[in-house]
């Protein structure tokens, strides 16, 4: 369908940017039974219209899970931190939220469960992100047998997009309606 990330990149940001409201994903989240389970979660705090995870960190701390977020280096790679709360994340790069204390870079081969942010994916588990490579490096680090998941709209999952050798790729979309499981998941 796309030619290029490039192309798929802009007309997927375009499409959000003209979406109505951004919508949530604590719905669809808390009834997976590998959230109920998982007792430390990798996941990150949205922005815009990005599925928004602001009430899953929320219900995921109230619940007594540990939340690692993610906070950019200035190489683009991700370290993590534990969510204190969102009245307590501080300003961090290019306009992000972070937690104040970073566990570093290996931090995120501890979660139980990571969840991402990506613009689309692909039925065979391929992920397009925003074109940094800040999460194909994190995601490289991520525990064996863990699940990774992209959260993104049912708009956005597609039956293939535009990949590199270097991109990692996830197991499941996590849409603010539903779990979709990928085809390459079932290939781990």
């Amino acid at each position: 369908m796309f030619p290029s990330k490039a192309v798929a990149r802009q007309y997927l940001l375009g499409a959000r940017k003209a979406r109505p409201h951004a919508e949530d994903l604590l719905t669809s989240a808390r009834s997976q039974q590998e959230v109920q389970e998982a007792r430390r979660i990798a996941l990150y705090v949205s922005r815009g219209a990005e599925p928004q995870t602001g009430a899953l960190i929320d219900w995921l701390l109230a619940a007594g899970r540990e939340v690692l977020l993610p906070i950019l280096y200035a190489d683009n790679d991700l370290g993590w931190g534990t969510a204190p709360g969102a009245a307590d994340l501080v300003p961090g790069r290019l306009g992000l939220s972070e937690p104040p204390v970073d566990l570093g870079p290996d931090a995120i081969a501890t979660a139980d469960l990571v969840i991402c942010p990506a613009l689309a994916v692909a039925r065979d588990g391929a992920r397009l992100g925003r074109g940094g490579g800040s999460y194909d490096r994190a995601l490289a680090r991520v525990g064996p047998g863990t699940p990774i998941w992209a959260a993104v709209y049912d708009s956005e999952v597609f039956d293939a997009l535009p990949s590199d050798e270097h991109d990692h790729p996830v197991h499941a979309a996590l849409t603010p309606n539903r779990l979709i499981v990928l085809r390459r998941s079932l290939d781990d």
